[in-house]
């Protein structure tokens, strides 16, 4: 699902904040999250589609991944009736890019941005 760029940002910012720092998430009471994700699953239709955006040579386009955690407004607004649950947890943002000569390059979509896409099926919670 696409996701905005904002959205993007603060979700990037929270998991900058907290566990990239070697932190532990934080729910939306403060308290260190302790169920944190296993793993994500994106479909293919989703991959393929970032990747038609990309350079079709397949050294060069390809995916690039961003490690982040769900903030408390993000959780509401994709996992209403489980907002609780999602706030802190560590998900996975994507863009279609390409890299050539080490260097990344974003690809601009029709609205004039980057497309971010998210909300792959994470565990937990669809695994317990």
């Amino acid at each position: 699902m696409k996701i905005s760029k904002a959205d993007f940002e603060s979700m990037k910012a929270k998991y900058d904040k907290e566990v990239k720092k070697g932190k532990p998430a934080k729910d939306k009471k403060g308290k260190d999250k302790t169920n944190q994700t296993d793993w994500i699953f994106f479909d293919r239709e989703t991959l393929e589609k970032l990747l038609a955006k990309a350079d079709q040579n397949p050294k060069v386009g390809g995916i690039q991944f961003y490690f982040t955690e769900y903030t408390e407004e993000t959780a509401k607004k994709f996992y209403p009736n489980e907002a609780d649950e999602y706030t802190g947890q560590m998900t996975l943002v994507m863009r279609a890019a390409n890299l050539s000569e080490n260097q990344i390059t974003t690809i601009e979509v029709e609205e004039g941005g980057e497309e971010y896409q998210n909300r792959g099926t994470q565990c937990p919670y669809v695994c317990e």
